[in-house]
């Protein structure tokens, strides 16, 4: 999905695969005066997602018009049409979706009762009704959708972030994967952490993975969900030493802290407009050079600098 100005209008629809979905939508917004900027479809599970960013400035309609008939339109095709126009986004709301382990959870409260977010904490959402104790403290709703082996119910969830008018999902540790359903209607506006310096050690237990391969260095990273499991587009990133004698528990020790703190600045980052996703992969625009994605700045003093190739006299003589 190429990156965005926020003066756009995005449109999204879902529901079965069938043809002629994109010529009916593009049409309408033809008729309309409307410019399609980006247009992006795609089909899962048999579940059809198009996202659009559409100018709607020089519209021959008005914006209440729009939306009734394009819900129309959807009644007609069998389809779910959600649309934002600018102001819509100009105070965002998060869902927070939750298990049962509270660090990202409390980072996030933290930096919410601070005035650090930028964008209020709707709701909270969890599998398991652990930590509504938390939010509560915090005054903030919290609804349970699992059943009592923690299955989600996802018609009930979907509900919820419409009743909440959900502009980003936050899964702090939600032990749950998303249905393509889900996925598809917000498309990045997920924002996942896992246990891992991801692509290495996807799906659960990373930690165990990362302390049975053995590796000296381990990490988290918060990322973009996407329909394939713990491989949408990287957001932050960081990583820690593993001791000889590291077990799984003393893992989480580290990674814990670390966890709540990358999945804090990628959220912060997403809803500060500093970040954009391009073919897979995020890139900070001109003001997120504050941000640390990566390790902090003082691992430079220890990384060499040198040998690098060409640079030595004799070879450099020789070429």
């Amino acid at each position: 999905m190429a990156a965005l100005t926020t003066d756009v209008t995005e449109i999204t629809v879902i529901g079965e695969d069938d043809t002629g979905l994109v010529a009916r939508v593009t049409s309408l917004l033809f008729e309309r005066g409307i410019n399609i900027e980006d247009l992006d479809q795609a089909v899962r599970d048999g579940v059809f997602r198009m996202y659009l960013a559409v100018d709607t400035s020089e519209m021959v309609c008005t914006e209440a018009t729009l939306r009734t008939d394009l819900n129309d339109l959807g009644d007609d095709l069998g389809l779910d049409v959600q649309v934002r126009f600018p102001a819509d986004r100009e105070t965002q709301q998060i869902a927070v979706l939750v298990t049962k382990e509270s660090h990202c959870l409390e980072a996030l409260f933290e930096a919410w009762a601070n005035d650090d977010l930028g964008a209020d904490i709707g709701v909270v959402i969890g599998n398991h009704d652990d930590l509504q104790p938390l939010a509560e403290h915090y005054d903030i709703p919290f609804h349970d959708v699992g059943d009592e082996g923690g299955q989600q119910n996802e018609e009930r969830l979907l509900e919820l972030l419409a009743e909440y008018d959900v502009d980003l999902i936050v899964l702090a540790r939600y032990m749950r994967i998303l249905s393509p359903n889900v996925v598809f209607r917000y498309e990045d506006r997920i924002i996942n952490v896992h246990p891992s310096l991801l692509p290495a050690f996807p799906g659960a237990e990373a930690y165990r993975q990362a302390v049975e391969e053995g590796v000296r260095v381990a990490g988290v990273t918060a990322h973009y969900v996407t329909t394939d499991l713990d491989q949408g587009p990287i957001i932050t990133q960081r990583a820690f030493d593993v001791p000889d004698d590291a077990d799984v528990e003393e893992m989480k020790h580290r990674g814990q802290p670390l966890e709540a703190d990358a999945l804090l600045e990628a959220v912060q980052l997403h809803l500060n407009g500093d970040i954009s996703v391009h073919r897979g992969r995020t890139s900070v625009r001109e003001n997120g050079d504050t941000y640390q994605l990566g390790l902090p700045d003082e691992i430079r003093e220890f990384t060499p600098d040198r040998p690098v190739d060409g640079i030595g006299s004799a070879v450099a003589d020789n070429q």
